[in-house]
């Protein structure tokens, strides 16, 4: 089949000649193998950042694009801009690690309409000189995203790898591992990695006074936890201190059954409707880095408080949406999973909760009133699932003695949604 033809079955693409990512490191052009230094010398079109740009030689004699800001809004005009001329890209390092090369793969629409050519990342780089086992190693991108996201992956005696958004990066880092309770950790700044310009400076989060240094930086961190820090877990049922609240709070014991009910899983969305302090939003977002969370709060004032401790817990992209359910729901993205943790009784909620979840879709509703109750034994008897009490008691003094005290018990409803023509209501129970 003729090569015309063979394009003309793929989809409509941005650009009618292959686009091939060439990765850079900071050796520049002496630094790259004959593959790169052919794609790019044979580009009738070089994008990239004004640095990247800046490292190659003369005999690169394709027009030189620089990046605009903001970045991805651009790359659609730029390669329709640009169709049918030679265009190789310039990313650092690796394209395909938290670089250009997602981007360029999703408005291409098709991967193979790329042709990738990685450099080693700064990542690798960094573990060769520190020693460390990069399948041990977590990694954290802090370019273009909130530095509180770096709270939820601190735990002692981990290795942390963070991609610096600049030269004032190492700084901010110390200051909020101080701040977090891990001021001794230690940490190595590495920059310009594989250059000539090659520096490492290292010390204490909690004594960082070091100047800013290069932009191009990765630093990496052995976290440590200062004596008396609060230790908080990966399993859900974080401490009830750990929260900012005003006794709007789902209690430790309970919070815990009810994220076990709501299963997160990666990728997923929660809406938390009554969200309170916005534990249950918080501790699923806190179960996986990409997923995310609605909570829903009718109180100014309180929905205030949940944005404090998303920030403080390490997941500053959970989104507070202030207003009354079942009114504040509408237009929001479709769930995986809804928790109901206040407002049981507002009319109408309980039915656009389930009628917005899919099929496979989990429902968890929570009350201690016996009016929400009745409306949640009402929908188990139609719509099945389980229906649960939970009883907690705390030992406390009595005089001289020690007693149980009993927290109001909650009643639980957990429930999968079935398939669209499926009959999920189980059979009246006497």
């Amino acid at each position: 089949m003729p090569p015309d033809h063979r394009r003309s079955l793929r989809c409509a693409p941005v650009s009618h000649a292959p686009v091939t990512v060439v990765g850079i490191g900071a050796d520049g052009w002496p630094g790259l193998p004959p593959a790169s230094r052919e794609a790019l010398c044979g580009a009738d079109v070089l994008i990239g950042g004004p640095r990247q740009l800046e490292l190659l030689p003369a005999q690169c004699a394709g027009e030189r694009v620089p990046w605009p800001s903001p970045l991805r809004p651009a790359v659609p005009g730029l390669l329709a801009e640009h169709a049918g001329r030679r265009v190789c890209v310039l990313a650092s390092g690796d394209p395909m690690f938290f670089g250009i090369g997602r981007t360029l793969v999703d408005v291409l629409g098709d991967a193979a309409r790329l042709r990738v050519l990685p450099h080693p990342s700064s990542v690798s780089y960094a573990c060769a000189r520190l020693g460390w086992p990069l399948d041990d190693t977590e990694v954290l991108s802090l370019v273009g995203r909130p530095l509180a996201a770096l709270s939820a992956a601190l735990h002692h005696g981990r290795r942390l790898l963070l991609l610096s958004s600049g030269a004032n990066t190492p700084a901010e880092v110390a200051g909020l591992l101080d701040a977090r309770g891990f001021g001794p950790s230690r940490m190595t700044v590495l920059e310009q990695l594989g250059g000539e310009r090659e520096r490492h400076v290292e010390g204490t989060a909690a004594g960082w006074e070091r100047p800013p240094g290069d932009a191009l930086n990765v630093i990496a961190v052995e976290c440590l936890r200062a004596p008396g820090a609060p230790r908080l877990p990966l399993t859900p049922g974080l401490p009830d201190e750990a929260f900012e609240h005003d006794g709007q709070l789902t209690k430790r014991h309970v919070r815990a059954v009810t994220l076990a009910a709501l299963a997160p899983a990666p990728g997923e969305l929660l809406w938390d409707v009554g969200g309170g302090s916005g534990s249950i939003g918080i501790e699923w977002m806190r179960a996986h880095r990409s997923c995310r969370a609605v909570t829903v709060e009718r109180d100014a004032v309180r929905a205030g408080r949940i944005a404090r401790n998303a920030e403080a817990l390490g997941v500053p992209a959970l989104r507070v949406v202030t207003g009354a359910a079942p009114a504040a729901l509408a237009g929001l993205p479709v769930p995986d999973a809804v928790f109901i943790g206040g407002g049981l009784t507002a009319p109408g909620l309980l039915a656009v909760c389930w009628d917005a979840l899919p099929e496979g879709g989990r429902l968890v509703a929570n009350t201690v009133t016996l009016e929400s109750e009745a409306q949640l034994t009402d929908w188990y008897r139609r719509h099945g699932g389980e229906l649960t009490r939970l009883a907690v008691a705390r030992a406390v003094p009595v005089g001289g003695f020690t007693g149980w005290r009993q927290a109001m018990p909650v009643t639980q409803w957990a429930v999968v949604k079935p398939a669209a023509g499926a009959d999920g209501a189980a059979p009246a129970r006497p």
